[in-house]
């Protein structure tokens, strides 16, 4: 049906061509893997065994006739881990399509979209294609502008579903919602931000039965009776003075079935998030204008906000709120090994970012970030504990033209059992990592990057220690080498990984011409969780060859 669909207006377009102009624009990503089994770091999953290659697709096609605007969007997957890192998954269609249209000040768009209301925590569509997530709404959207006034509405349902195979399908659940945002200033230097939200979410009957069902042989004690409807409201604003801004954010989500923390209970459970922030910067200080400063503090108290298309689904399926960790997004492979994944029953997140620039050339960044469970109120009887601890800090300084370097320090606590589901043998991680980046540029199109971490911790796998050489060739090449060493390994009791020194060895080979990026790299990847934009899930390890290309036109 949608490719017979995607065919007609092909042929449409292809018609007017013949009497206007019609303009194209797209783009094209592809991702394939090699795999190269290795018992060592537990390299030999499904992929290793059995089908040793995986193929990622995507090709993105956009036509504009007459202020009309097509979008299509190809999607290919052979044996992709993407679905699910533990398996495979083949198919190929189209991924996405969606036709729109401006009205004077209103947009229609029919089809597929991408959206969010406010920050997202109410209702977010987006796609991150390295962890294989594509929360798009299949429906109606209507976006209106008026000077200072924006207003949003849809109707839809959500693309995927934890219960098919299949990554083209559509939830059957209904997804509605609305949203309005108005912004205004007073005088010149006092301005507002204002917006409120409303998403419902419809079970469909086949979904409530089953959920029914399962509640039905629960204990007798939590037996509830269901409801069809949820809804999601939000309330935010902000406010800027000068260099202040302050921001606040209120979601309420009305009482519907969770799951309880273990995953083996539904419970009947209203839901909110509390989220604020605080942000400050100065600029051209100091006598000779170059000291400058900025300061943001954030916190977010999460409970009982598991909002999805449907009760049952699980880990990253069905989201449709989007609720980000307030902690740092670290880049370097060990300060990035160990990150904190948002707990949707109940957690209190706080984080201070400082930066500062005392003269022109060096810059200091520090972050203190901490989450702990929720205080007992009755409704939650354990007492707070830490999950996650980290301060952070780092000094950039620009030597002279050609020599710039990097010097930092993080301090970790993670909990493990909680964020990857593992057993009492795996006890909280305390981690140490110092690090640092050297750049130094050999002429006008050379430059040698070196950087190196050195992570001490006596949980987990045990220590690490991580160095990359990176040469690049402006404008077309970049090749690096690394390795990552278990140089002091610790195992749980029920680790299958041996006991002893092992290399994570890497190698990376990247051509760019115009829009177009090629990049060869051979991998051995350490298990973990991986994180994209603020999104988590646990990973096996990797080894093996991953070539990726990339253009747009």
């Amino acid at each position: 049906m949608k490719l017979r669909f995607f065919i007609a207006l092909l042929l449409t377009f292809t018609s007017a061509m013949a009497q206007d102009k019609v303009e194209f624009s797209g783009n094209f990503q592809s991702i394939a893997q090699f795999y190269d089994k290795d018992d060592k770091i537990g390299a030999n999953t499904v992929v290793y065994q059995k089908f040793k290659s995986s193929t990622d697709a995507f090709l993105f096609l956009n036509a504009g006739f007459k202020g009309y605007d097509f979008t299509v969007r190809y999607d290919l997957f052979n044996n992709s881990p993407l679905l699910n890192p533990l398996g495979v998954y083949s198919k190929q269609g189209l991924g996405f399509w969606q036709l729109s249209k401006n009205v004077g000040d209103l947009n229609i768009t029919a089809g597929y979209f991408y959206d969010q209301f406010g920050t997202g925590l109410v209702f977010r569509a987006y796609e991150e294609r390295l962890l294989g997530l594509d929360f798009a709404i299949q429906g109606l959207r209507l976006k209106y502008n008026y000077k200072n006034l924006r207003i949003k509405a849809f109707s839809g349902q959500q693309k995927g579903n934890i219960n098919s195979s299949d990554r083209f399908t559509i939830s059957p659940q209904a997804v509605s919602g609305a949203n309005a945002e108005y912004g205004f200033k007073l005088f010149k230097k006092l301005s507002f931000d204002f917006g409120s939200a409303i998403v419902n979410r419809t079970l469909d009957q086949t979904t409530m039965n089953s959920l029914a069902s399962a509640i039905n042989l629960q204990p007798l004690a939590t037996r509830f009776i269901p409801k069809y409807n949820v809804y999601s409201v939000t309330n935010y604003g902000s406010i800027g003075y000068k260099n202040i801004r302050l921001f606040g954010e209120y979601v309420y989500k009305t009482r519907e079935a969770i799951k309880n923390q273990n995953g083996d209970l539904f419970i009947n459970r209203d839901g909110n998030i509390l989220f604020t922030s605080l942000g400050y910067s100065r600029s051209n200080l100091g006598k000779k204008k170059q000291f400058s400063f900025g300061a943001n503090v954030q916190y977010k108290r999460t409970e009982n906000f598991n909002f999805r298309t449907a009760p049952q689904e699980i880990l990253n399926f069905g989201m449709i709120s989007y609720l980000p960790s307030i902690t740092r997004q670290n880049t370097y492979r060990l300060l990035a090994r160990y990150n904190h994944v948002v707990q949707l029953l109940g957690e209190e997140a706080y984080q201070a970012d400082l930066l500062i620039t005392p003269k022109r050339g060096t810059t200091i960044s520090l972050n203190a970030s901490q989450v702990h469970s929720l205080k007992s109120n009755g409704r939650l009887p354990n007492k707070p504990k830490k999950l996650f601890h980290e301060l952070y800090g780092d000094v950039q300084h620009k030597v002279n033209k050609n020599f710039k370097f990097k010097l930092g320090l993080q301090s970790i606590f993670y909990d493990q059992q909680r964020f990857e589901q593992k057993d009492t043998t795996y006890p909280d991680v305390h981690a140490l990592t110092p690090f640092f980046e050297i750049t130094y540029k050999l002429n006008k199109k050379t430059s040698l990057r070196v950087e190196a971490q050195y992570m001490e911790t006596k949980q987990d796998l045990g220590s690490f220690v991580n160095g990359v050489v990176e040469l690049n060739y402006a404008p077309h090449w970049s090749i690096s080498v690394g390795d990552m060493v278990n140089t002091a390994p610790h195992r749980s009791f029920t680790s299958t990984i041996p006991s002893e020194i092992i290399h994570y060895y890497s190698g990376f080979v990247g051509y760019t011409s115009g829009p177009t990026v090629l990049s060869l790299a051979y991998i051995k990847q350490v298990q973990g969780v991986n994180c994209t934009g603020g999104i988590c899930r646990v990973e096996p390890a990797f080894s093996g060859v991953r070539f990726s290309l990339s253009t747009s036109f």
